[in-house]
């Protein structure tokens, strides 16, 4: 029986298999604008180990995180008719994330993922397939829908999504955008981007999107608003994160921490946020929930084993420093 829900994470599903090298090196690319892992070519190549971990991915990661801070959480997927789809509803079901919208598939594979984890970053080899997208008829709409990442052929899909929205405006879209959802372009977008509440993205990709050099974050985030977003966040990895409402800007930095392995944390950071803002919080008062649940997921393999319970995150919050406070932008 379908169950009223407050957060559907729409996303791809995937299982990542950790493969922890040893033998490779790091290398700043001519430009400086990227690094680059190098490993011998045609050569034979030592690991250290191997960990596969289910059901992940930025739309599951998204849905897991709102379930472990206590609301009533779903997600729209896709998995094969499998050992692997089997293991990664299973995964699900034990984060008490609702799967009655993840389909199954008899002809289309699990998506499987490689992460070459080098240090504490992590180079990701990715295939999505090309399940249908059918957006679900929601006997009592969410109170947000949080989309992510999904394939290269789901641009009508995204219109399906919109038309949802238009239908429901009640409804509170959060928009994290993946790899071909910035390749669609804001153009292809523009009425996603139009009925987006809150938008998440890390600073290279803010530039992608933009098609600009520019690197003063506060311009960004205001060439963002002008897409349609109501609420803007940019992240920076361990240089902090800036957020706007449109008429203020607020900078956030990081919980003081030191990372194990970093898969997941602008998921943990994002989602966290979101969910935050779905409860009522002031944007202020959510920036300071997701870089808790980011320092967290860096402490273990993988995007979701860290991710805190409401109570666990706001005793970290009690305990911060006092510099962990959001700082005026503009």
């Amino acid at each position: 029986m379908e169950k009223e829900i407050d957060f559907v994470a729409i996303g791809d599903l995937v299982i990542d298999a950790f493969i922890r090298l040893n033998d490779a090196e790091i290398r700043q690319c001519i430009n400086h604008e990227r690094q680059e892992l190098c490993i011998s070519f045609g050569d034979k190549i030592p690991y250290e180990s191997m960990q596969e971990i289910r059901a992940v991915g930025n739309g599951p990661n998204a849905a897991v995180a709102a379930a472990r801070l206590g609301t009533k959480s779903a997600l729209i997927a896709h998995v094969g008719k499998d050992v692997h789809g089997d293991g990664c509803i299973a995964a699900l079901k034990k984060n008490n994330v609702d799967t009655h919208y993840v389909s199954v598939h008899d002809t289309i594979p699990t998506n499987y993922h490689y992460v070459l984890w080098y240090g504490v970053e992590r180079t990701i080899l990715v295939k999505h397939a090309a399940f249908p997208e059918i957006f679900p008829n929601f006997s009592t709409p969410p109170k947000m829908i949080y989309l992510t990442s999904l394939a290269a052929h789901t641009l009508p899909f995204h219109h399906d999504i919109v038309q949802y929205l238009i239908a429901h405006p009640e409804v509170k879209l959060v928009f994290q955008p993946g790899t071909f959802q910035i390749k669609f372009g804001t153009d292809a977008l523009k009425e996603v981007y139009q009925h987006t509440f809150a938008f998440f993205c890390n600073l290279e990709e803010a530039k992608k999107i933009l098609a600009t050099e520019e690197k003063d974050v506060g311009r960004l985030l205001k060439m963002i608003h002008l897409l349609g977003p109501h609420i803007v966040c940019i992240t920076d990895g361990m240089n902090g994160a800036y957020a706007s409402d449109g008429m203020e800007a607020w900078f956030m930095p990081v919980y003081p921490h030191d990372a194990y392995e970093r898969t997941g944390a602008g998921d943990a950071f994002s989602s966290t946020v979101s969910v935050a803002l779905m409860m009522g919080k002031s944007l202020q008062e959510a920036l300071t929930w997701g870089p808790i649940n980011s320092m967290s997921v860096v402490q273990y393999v993988g995007a979701q084993e860290g991710l805190l319970s409401q109570e666990k995150l706001l005793k970290y919050l009690a305990e911060a420093p006092a510099s962990y406070a959001p700082q005026p932008v503009f």
